[in-house]
């Protein structure tokens, strides 16, 4: 058995089990393992299972992965013993792992017997309860609706023995069911033991657009009558209009429902109809019960216990919604996670390495997929294109259109003899692609790392910073001569910019996530602060990349990130 060892953080000598083909660590609580630190990124590392070989690779996080007190990029196969470091927390991988834990602490098993003992005498204390004697009530006369929004109005003295036994069963029976499709026929089935005189039932829910009442379930005591119930929605009106139980001890001389025909053509004559409310006091359907034989009458009693039920009812199909939100809601997370590996994998695995230049970079999503972009792409001719690009919009559509820019860029790129003529055909590809009112700002630099040079072209997005090491200055380049963001207008040419990069100079891409992020009283961190800032920073890109966003952080406070963040950087040493 694989497992992780926890040598240095909140749990020393915790082991973790490395189960499945893919473990993530990382600050958010979707990953596998949940790093509780602020220096960790959202999904900082993940370890890979390939047939029987262990794998760690670092998801593009800030503060980087460590292996064995080394930097690491890349996937990287993971050995024995080998020591993971993410920030502040130490981690040791083993593959052949032995637990001898085969037995139980012998507080744990008195804890065990505490809580079986705990149970006996709660069951005890039922059975007292049920011999209690009967309570009083005033008057003997049959009610004919009761009011569920007053609990006082409950009058559960009544035939106490007959109510608690009626809302145990049915109770215990709820209290294993989760999915509607369970929940509302063992309802049914309960209210029918409990009423012999029922020959119908049934259970209408609110469509999930609140628009109208849908049959979910029903019941017949005879099996003849089990495809063939028909539903008066005179009653049923009644029930959801009042948010009342209504009884009627003979329906068809009810005064309320003599004008119904569908209650004599149904041939019913005692009936229950029970609105099922939810916790918040929202009408959630109904529970209603029939009789044909006048001579067993439903009675105040049968009402009490009924209502007492649906109480219980609407909590169990309160429970099952939420359970159902729930499964879609991991479904979606779920998706979303996996559409945020795939986007990573798309993103470069590992960083250009020229002996006179260094690189960083750094991409977060403010949900969990995102529209930013960036790539390093390899000509034949020893140059780099390095791209960056932003979708308008974030989370899954902007995240699908980036996936496509990726493939289009490298394609546009690899097979056109510029720059500008690769970026000249981007845009008539996306232009014509009917993905809507969506642009992309997008800016490609092509280095030439033996004659120092960059030549850039921009389609809308933010200007590029250069850091001039001789004379300490900051200046935007590609700003004037800026075509439309990618998608504007479907014929545009761009114009190329062409730089030189003496010693020291450092040149600094950015997406609108840094300009743009917001403090607590909304005020912009704007690029003035980030010209500020690289003009002040360290030398080395490393450094000056995490400065920035940790500069961005201290900005931002408590406020959420609301844009995706993407910076990239590269300098030529001295």
């Amino acid at each position: 058995m694989a497992i992780l060892q926890i040598l240095k953080g909140k749990v020393p000598e915790q082991i973790i089990e490395l189960s499945g083909d893919r473990v993530i660590m990382g600050r958010h609580p979707n990953c596998e393992i949940v790093l509780d630190n602020v220096a960790v990124s959202r999904y900082h590392a993940q370890i890979l299972e390939s047939h029987g070989f262990f794998y760690l690779e670092d998801l593009h996080s800030r503060n980087g992965t460590l292996l064995n007190g080394a930097p690491i990029e890349g996937r990287t196969e993971l050995h024995e013993s080998d020591t993971i470091s993410i920030c502040d927390i130490q981690m040791q991988f083993l593959l052949n792992y032995q637990d001898h834990s085969d037995f139980l602490d012998s507080s744990i098993q008195q804890t065990m017997e505490v809580s079986n003992s705990s149970l006996k005498q709660e069951a005890h204390l039922l059975a007292i309860d049920e011999n209690s004697e009967e309570g009083v009530l005033d008057g003997s006369s049959i009610i004919s609706q009761l009011d569920l929004n007053t609990s006082s109005q409950l009058r559960i003295s009544v035939k106490p023995e007959v109510k608690l036994h009626a809302v145990l069963e049915i109770s215990q029976t709820l209290s294993r069911a989760l999915k509607l499709d369970e929940v509302l026929p063992r309802i049914l089935d309960g209210l029918f033991k409990i009423f012999a005189q029922a020959d119908q039932g049934f259970i209408m829910l609110q469509s999930p657009e609140r628009k109208k009442l849908v049959v979910k379930a029903t019941k017949a005591r005879r099996s003849e009558d089990e495809d063939a119930i028909r539903i008066s929605t005179t009653i049923v009106r009644q029930a959801i209009m009042s948010g009342a139980a209504i009884l009627s001890a003979d329906a068809v001389e009810d005064d309320r429902f003599k004008m119904s025909e569908s209650i004599t053509s149904l041939r019913i004559r005692s009936m229950m109809c029970v609105p099922l409310i939810s916790h918040g006091g929202d009408i959630l359907g109904v529970i209603q019960i029939a009789t044909r034989d006048i001579g067993q009458q439903f009675d105040k009693d049968d009402l009490d216990v009924l209502v007492a039920i649906t109480q219980q009812a609407s909590l169990a199909v309160e429970n099952a919604k939420l359970h159902e939100d729930l499964v879609k809601q991991r479904d979606i997370e779920r998706d979303l996670e996996f559409a945020h590996q795939i986007q990573l994998g798309l993103l470069p695995h590992s960083r250009p390495k020229f002996k006179e230049y260094e690189f960083f970079d750094y991409y977060e999503s403010a949900q969990s997929v995102g529209g930013d972009y960036f790539d390093y792409i390899k000509l034949p001719n020893g140059k780099l294109v390095v791209t960056l690009g932003d979708v308008a919009g974030k989370g899954v559509p902007a995240a699908i259109l980036m996936a496509r820019l990726y493939a289009s860029a490298r394609f546009q790129v690899l097979s056109k003899p510029s720059a500008d003529k690769a970026l000249t055909e981007l845009n008539t590809e996306i232009a014509s692609s009917g993905v809507g009112l969506r642009f992309i700002t997008f800016v490609i630099a092509v280095l030439d790392p033996k004659k120092h040079t960059v030549s850039l072209v921009n389609a809308g997005h933010m200007a590029p910073l250069l850091r001039k090491s001789a004379e300490g200055t900051v200046v935007p380049v590609a700003q004037e001569k800026s075509g439309m963001p990618l998608g504007v207008l479907k014929d545009q040419t761009f114009h190329v910019e062409t730089i030189t990069l003496e010693k020291g100079d450092t040149l600094v891409f950015y997406t609108d996530g840094v300009t743009e992020a917001m403090d607590q009283d909304n005020h912009l961190y704007h690029r003035d602060r980030l010209i500020k800032y690289i003009k002040s920073g360290p030398e080395e890109v490393e450094p000056l990349v995490k400065g920035i966003l940790s500069d961005v952080d201290a900005f931002r406070q408590d406020s959420m990130q609301k844009d995706d963040i993407c910076v990239v950087s590269f300098r030529r040493k001295k």
